[in-house]
């Protein structure tokens, strides 16, 4: 067996009283591709951040084409081949793509002037070698995400990376840019480069990995072939739950009334001419390649969209909202996509998150009922299974599945009966979303909310809704149900998009 490039020995890490890291052991060799799996918490960063030199364990070894490392730093990292591609690519969005992938080459040459065709020149060659056409003169912030992710790894390769370690690497790609991602990641190992993957979306893990580690609270419960797992066992490995992934059947009567009823709705530039009914208890899926005008039509539906025309009826009477405040008194809620820049306020308290959306049934005067605001915090702090030490904690504390029960917290203290969630569980680990698809159905079944679910993650509309729309250049071109509503059968008609 090939000797690894990098191992890691009985690591241990402690934060204040909270062990990170439990005597952790993991190894990667040339030209792998391992998968380092575990929800949030596990210790996967922990992990990366001990490999890349920023963190110095307390207890454990590091070693590196099998000689021993003390006191690794980020620049004998680097120097060993270890390089870290982050969740924000860490790129200087104010910098051409050619200045970024030229600096740390600069900066290591110790030269203080930039040739500029010089930059040109080893960006072009860089890119060209993984296959891909990007302007080289673009500035980096221009770029869609998977263009800095691009970039990000031409960054490694000039680097002389031997291992890339990629954090979510997939988060905010779309089918086909995870698959163009897929690709170049094989060809970094036809040239010995090994990967190493961390994530927790399970069919991913599965079609890239050749090896998986599992970590849970700081500890490694599983490890091995990847041919010898499969989702429920890494699921259960994740979690130490069995989670049940029975798709979800909306009990509607034949005959109920429509709660949402939309008709040739349009918005200039992005939506065209689109009708739809959504009943008591239905979850309706909506995919599409990005820019096919998914974001716009929940923009619209929640009145932030000027221009958009078309009728809109709510319980059988016409209400078209032009602004947010009219889509909330309608009994519209909208969860955006983007929760960090969109939709929280992470400086600020789970119960101040909560209420912003109901502080004028709060008020007593020109004052707040304090009293009001915990009890309706408290309520929701319960029932959208929120952990965390208290309702007084930073939403910016929490981890990601957390954050996005506050967000669903908040719209629902407003009695909304119209649920639209844009990328529901974007950025969640397996657990969280486990439990918010659970906390969705069962405001569908019980509460008999109408709930309009945006997603790119394939089979979690096929396992949450009773329809699901595929929208292309601002229309609904095709509708799947029943037997036709398939993982198989979205991603083919997805796949026609292209």
């Amino acid at each position: 067996m090939t000797e690894p490039l990098i191992e890691l020995k009985n690591i241990s890490k402690r934060f204040g009283g909270v062990r990170a890291l439990d005597d952790v052991s993991l190894s990667i060799r040339p030209g792998e591709i391992h998968c380092l799996a575990g929800e949030n918490g596990s210790g996967k960063s922990t992990i990366i951040k001990v490999m890349s030199g920023i963190y110095t364990p307390e207890a454990g070894e590091i070693l590196i084409d099998g000689q021993p490392v003390a006191h690794l730093d980020p620049i004998q990292a680097v120097q060993k081949g270890v390089q870290v591609i982050y969740q924000d690519f860490s790129l200087f969005g104010n910098l051409t793509v050619a200045e970024n992938l030229a600096l740390n080459t600069y900066v290591l040459e110790g030269k203080s002037r930039m040739d500029w065709a010089r930059a040109r020149k080893m960006a072009q060659e860089v890119l060209a070698r993984l296959g891909v056409s990007i302007d080289v003169d673009a500035d980096v912030e221009t770029l869609p995400t998977s263009g800095k992710q691009i970039v990000a790894i031409a960054r490694a390769i000039l680097a002389k990376a031997r291992l890339i370690v990629m954090d979510e690497p997939t988060t905010a790609l779309t089918r086909h840019e995870v698959d163009a991602l897929f690709d170049i990641v094989r060809d970094l190992q036809a040239h010995g480069i090994a990967v190493l993957f961390v994530s927790h979306k399970m069919r991913e893990m599965l079609e890239i990995s050749e090896r998986l580690t599992v970590f849970r609270n700081g500890r490694k419960v599983a490890e091995g072939d990847m041919r010898d797992f499969d989702e429920a066992a890494i699921t259960h490995a994740m979690t130490g739950l069995e989670l049940n992934d029975e798709p979800y059947v909306a009990t509607t009567p034949a005959n109920a009334k429509p709660v949402l009823q939309i008709s040739g709705l349009s918005v200039p530039g992005s939506v065209r001419n689109v009708d739809l009914t959504i009943r008591p208890g239905e979850i309706v899926g909506i995919s599409g390649l990005i820019g096919s005008g998914r974001t716009e039509l929940a923009r619209a539906l929640f009145g932030m969209e000027k221009g958009a025309t078309g009728q809109i009826s709510i319980n059988g009477k016409p209400a078209f909202p032009r602004s947010v405040q009219e889509a909330i008194a309608s009994g519209i809620a909208y969860v955006p996509e983007d929760r960090l820049s969109e939709g929280l306020f992470l400086t600020q308290s789970i119960e101040r998150n909560m209420v912003v959306s109901i502080l004028e049934r709060l008020r007593r005067g020109i004052f707040l009922d304090r009293q009001a605001m915990r009890a309706k915090t408290e309520e929701m702090f319960d029932a959208m299974q929120i952990a965390a030490p208290s309702a007084d904690t930073a939403v910016g504390n929490l981890s990601g599945g957390n954050a996005q029960r506050v967000m669903l917290g908040r719209w629902l203290l407003t009695g909304a009966r119209i649920l639209i969630l844009n990328g529901p569980t974007v950025g969640v680990d397996v657990g969280s979303k486990a439990t918010i698809h659970r906390i969705i159905r069962d405001l569908a079944r019980n509460e008999g909310l109408a709930v309009i679910m945006i997603s790119d993650d394939v089979p979690e509309l096929v396992g949450n809704c009773s329809r699901i729309h595929v929208m292309h250049e601002g229309r609904f071109v095709a509708e799947l149900s029943g037997t036709q509503m398939t993982e198989a059968g979205v991603n083919d008609s997805l796949k026609s998009l292209n």
